[in-house]
């Protein structure tokens, strides 16, 4: 398999590979180099910081919680979410798991929620990791029943004779249809179907009786006493379900313009048993997903600009909040989504502040860790909220692991590094540029290499 497209693979279904294993799997076939890729993310390695010190409040304060107990355990929660959103990068920065944590990100913003109880929270984010490359039907039943789902989507407040239709309605728009595939009865008939399901104190599921509304529903020209779950068969019984995931998963992993033939094919796949590992093997086994008008063709996440450059030059922030600071600044606070429906991703990650902050971005947090940000000129509009609250002249605190970088690229060349940081995305006006830093040490060369906008694409 080309190297080109080895690194084009790993960049959408992953987050990067390092030279060395880039030339390992050269002597591959195309099929062994994704099979690879799967085989790595067989397993589950669930995604959990400590939650004792809550565990305890909790054992010790028993029954019903006193305002000054609620208040401990929501800074508690924080900080553990803070907690949660740098192991989550570290994650994607190191694993070898890469498709796995790749498909965690991509149904991250597609079951949309925002919880600030870590304990929900972090369960939710490891049914995500659970289900990712398994059986939709299971997946999109055991998000129904996250406690973070629940709540976000309100469910938790619906009940027979008072039923509310929020889940039901993001169920069909977002999560598996489509906006325009359902009509206003039959979000009202879903949502008595999930009248009862609630969690408890602890995030369980719990389904109770008494609120359920057990009567005949008719829902999508069926009828009968329909629960949640039935519900759900209903839905995937419809052609449009499949064709709606596989558009979705074509547009993030592949193009946003859509080539109809290549998504039909997909649902058709899909359809047979809605098996996520099955649909993402045909797409990466395509001959069309290496075409040169795919390879370089969209624009890097804030996430995926972060975790890229950790997979070429390992470096770690010392304050969680710095790095929720610059997630900020680049437009995508992991943990904490826009709307249920998500960041719209694609050209809208890129404006005049965010662009300024993707380019400063190497040099920031590369060149030696600690940088002032009291400097007039940069990030100026976006540091506006950041000055009143007198940063200025604070400064971020990162330690970047250039030894690790030199060991990977002793035997490098500048234009191996070139194809490592960038792929085939170099455009002809910038060669010039990157000709003239040849001299340069591989260290400046490779944030040069990621201060240009080239490096913005994948």
């Amino acid at each position: 398999m080309e190297l080109e497209k080895i690194f084009h693979l790993y960049k959408r279904a992953g987050f990067g590979i390092t030279l060395a294993n880039a030339e390992k799997a050269a002597s591959k076939t195309n099929k062994q180099v994704v099979e690879d890729l799967f085989k790595f993310s067989s397993k589950i390695t669930p995604l959990n910081v400590p939650i004792d010190e809550i565990k305890t409040l909790l054992r010790n304060n028993p029954g019903k919680i006193s305002k000054d107990t609620r208040m401990q355990l929501q800074k508690l929660s924080r900080k553990k979410l803070l907690d949660f959103n740098k192991k989550w990068i570290y994650r994607m920065g190191t694993t070898n798991e890469q498709l796995r944590e790749r498909m965690t990100l991509f149904w991250a913003n597609h079951f949309v929620v925002r919880d600030r109880n870590i304990v929900y929270f972090q369960s939710f984010n490891n049914t995500l990791r659970q289900h990712a490359l398994g059986n939709f039907r299971d997946f999109v039943v055991a998000v129904a029943k996250e406690a973070a789902m629940l709540n976000y989507l309100n469910n938790q407040q619906n009940r027979k004779k008072k039923p509310n239709e929020n889940f039901a309605r993001e169920l069909m728009e977002l999560f598996t249809l489509g906006e325009g595939q359902y009509t206003e009865e039959d979000i009202k008939e879903a949502a008595r179907a999930f009248t009862g399901w609630k969690h408890n104190f602890k995030g369980d599921f719990t389904f109770k009786e008494k609120i359920h509304d057990f009567g005949s529903k008719t829902f999508m020209g069926k009828t009968g006493n329909f629960n949640g779950e039935d519900i759900v068969d209903v839905i995937l019984e419809q052609p449009q379900c499949a064709y709606f995931i596989s558009k979705k998963i074509y547009a993030y992993f592949v193009s946003e313009e859509v080539n109809e033939g290549h998504v039909e094919k997909m649902a058709d796949i899909f359809r047979t048993n809605y098996d996520i590992a099955e649909v993402m093997h045909h797409v990466f086994t395509s001959k069309w997903f290496y075409d040169k008008s795919i390879i370089g063709n969209k624009i890097k996440s804030p996430t995926d600009v972060l975790v890229g450059m950790m997979r070429i030059v390992p470096y770690e922030f010392k304050e969680n909040k710095e790095l929720v600071y610059v997630q900020k600044l680049l437009g995508q606070e992991l943990l904490n989504p826009p709307n249920v429906a998500g960041w719209p991703g694609g050209r809208k990650w890129i404006d005049s502040n965010t662009m300024m902050v993707r380019l400063k971005l190497p040099s920031v947090l590369l060149s030696d860790g600690i940088i002032s940000f009291d400097v007039k000129g940069e990030f100026e509009d976006s540091l506006t909220e950041f000055n009143k609250k007198k940063n200025v002249g604070r400064k971020l605190d990162v330690q970047s692991d250039w030894g690790s970088f030199e060991n990977e690229h002793k035997k490098t060349s500048q234009a191996e590094l070139k194809t490592v940081v960038l792929g085939g995305n170099l455009q002809e006006e910038a060669k010039p540029f990157m000709d003239s830093l040849e001299k340069e040490s591989k260290a400046e060369y490779c944030i040069q290499l990621m201060s240009i906008p080239e490096f913005q694409l994948c």
